[in-house]
């Protein structure tokens, strides 16, 4: 399918109710509402705090893709490129038809309700949901294990968020998207099934590399079984982890809500024209692997040095806010900034008009008395 089809249909059924990064219950119930007529929305399992898990499945087609996300409750991009994929597909528009025919989707648009709404990556019993794949200590750990078994997927899509250190390689470009075909054994080995989802990731970094040329990375595939991926990959099912990331300047992810929704698309076209073999594996061996090599903001050349700072994602009033803090003071020539303010040696000051140091939060800091902001409008 064309990129500009794609881009097209996101524009004609994005879903308007959600955006930013707060996305709950709450936000999507209304929205699985509307879709009562169309949908057959199930409870499949309640949280810890009882909070209802839901889910529904889309399409007739042999093909199973089972799609669950905020597994972590602050990792919400997918969950709003969710529901602009499900908008589409109800569409009736003739340009995803054949993908409806061939697959069939079962979604679980929030895995961890409570963590959503406390906006924590854990869930209320401070437990990592993706690190209990083994141990099934909680009560979301067993609404996806039964999923998982009562479906019976032949793909996994495993969805996530990422913080905004990561750069595509040692490139100074941000790692915007992500993608892992994750290991299944410690030997790491390219198995048939890992190599179906290598296939289907290279085919989605084909077509963002127009969109956003050299900033698309892979996760490191190191093995651990407590991780929910590598579990069902042990289990001979393709499973592929996406990681939605940062855009220049688009903290709420609205740019990458729509990456992962040209992602989403594309790898249904894909897998619903083609018998996805793993033959054509190769190009995601190309792909560069995430590096940790960015600050939110650098003020460089300070008379201290350079200044690292990091935005602290922080709920306030049901809304998440960013809160710049003074991470490191050091030379800082081996990292890149998605600001850098230029201190050309001046002393650099606190909102209190003190020196800054690490720890500090500020909106803004003074150099030479003039107040310059760390968050970009």
């Amino acid at each position: 399918m064309q990129l500009e089809t794609i881009k097209s249909l996101y524009l004609n059924n994005k879903e308007s109710r959600l955006s930013h990064r707060y996305i709950t219950n709450n936000h999507i119930k209304p929205v699985l509402d509307s879709l009562n007529n169309q949908l057959n929305i199930e409870c499949i399992g309640q949280s810890v705090l009882k909070d209802d898990i839901y889910a529904f499945k889309i399409g007739k087609g042999d093909k199973r893709i089972l799609m669950w996300s905020q597994m972590h409750g602050n990792e919400s991009t997918t969950t709003k490129a969710i529901f602009d994929l499900t908008n589409t597909l109800l569409s009736n528009d003739a340009s995803v038809k054949h993908i409806l025919e061939a697959c069939t989707l079962y979604v679980i648009p929030i895995l961890n309700p409570d963590g959503a709404k406390a906006y924590t990556r854990i869930n209320a019993n401070e437990v990592d949901l993706n690190r209990d794949a083994q141990n099934l200590t909680q009560p979301e750990s067993l609404v996806l294990k039964a999923a998982f078994e009562a479906f019976k997927p032949h793909y996994c899509y495993n969805l996530h968020g990422q913080r905004t250190i990561f750069s595509a390689g040692r490139a100074e470009k941000s790692a915007t998207i992500s993608f892992l075909s994750p290991a299944q054994d410690q030997e790491c080995t390219i198995t048939p099934n890992r190599k179906v989802a290598m296939e289907i990731i290279s085919v989605m970094n084909e077509a963002l590399q127009k969109e956003i040329p050299g900033q698309v990375g892979v996760y490191d595939d190191a093995f651990n079984l407590n991780c929910v991926g590598d579990t069902f990959q042990s289990k001979n099912v393709p499973t592929i982890l996406f990681e939605a990331g940062h855009f220049h300047d688009d903290y709420g992810r609205e740019k990458t809500r729509e990456l992962i929704y040209i992602s989403y698309i594309t790898s249904f076209d894909y897998i619903a024209k083609n018998n996805v073999s793993g033959g054509n594996y190769e190009a995601y061996l190309e792909i560069p692997e995430n590096e940790k090599l960015f600050l939110d903001v650098i003020i460089r050349n300070a008379s201290i040095g350079d200044i690292g700072i990091m935005f602290q994602e922080t709920l306030v009033d049901d809304e998440v806010v960013f809160i710049p803090k003074v991470d490191k003071i050091e030379d800082l020539k081996e990292f890149y900034a998605h600001k850098t303010i230029q201190a050309n040696g001046l002393e650099v000051l606190n909102e209190s008009g003190n020196p800054i140091k690490i720890g500090d939060e500020n909106v803004f800091v003074i150099m030479n008395n003039e107040k310059i902001s760390l968050i970009s409008k």
